[in-house]
């Protein structure tokens, strides 16, 4: 596996690594895996049954490199990281919202963040909303960000309407 990036996420999966990384790269256009590596088939007393399964599966999503681990179930998913993902429209936004969210956690939906079927945590978030939210007047950017404190898939049009 080489790394042409300073810094690459590296996501532990119990043992859905290459599914994920299938999912994944099916979703964003100019995103391939890149690399798949096994555990050790020979090391079946230190590896027990995944020896000579799925080990690590290197992948591009725009050109980002990641990493996915298959390293056990001691480590789960949480919300204290996120993958931001910058739409150019709302189209892109419902896009990625249905397909990132498709067999994820409902319940984990608020404010352009969604849950993933694999538990990783995702910001669908437009640009024009970000340009908002940072506006230089204060009262345009506090209607921005209180217009979407109810919402959980971002809606552009009802935040312009917001804003004014």
């Amino acid at each position: 596996m080489t790394f042409n990036s300073k810094i690459v996420p590296c996501l532990w999966f119990d043992r859905q690594a290459e599914e994920a990384a299938n999912f994944y790269t099916g979703i964003f256009p100019n995103s391939r895996i890149t690399d798949v590596q096994n555990y050790p088939e020979t090391e079946n007393e230190t590896f027990g049954d995944r020896a000579g399964q799925v080990l690590i599966v290197g992948f591009e999503l725009e050109g980002q490199p990641f990493t996915a681990l298959n390293g056990g179930p001691e480590f789960t998913f949480n919300e204290s990281i996120s993958f931001q993902v910058i739409c150019d429209d709302q189209a892109e936004v419902d896009h990625y919202w249905e397909k990132l969210g498709a067999g994820g956690d409902p319940a984990a939906q608020q404010c352009s963040w969604l849950k993933d079927r694999y538990g990783v945590s995702w910001q669908i978030a437009p640009k024009r909303l970000l340009e908002l939210i940072t506006d230089a007047d204060p009262d345009r950017a506090r209607r921005a960000l209180m217009s979407i404190s109810d919402m959980k898939k971002i809606d552009l049009a009802a935040v312009e309407a917001a804003v004014g």
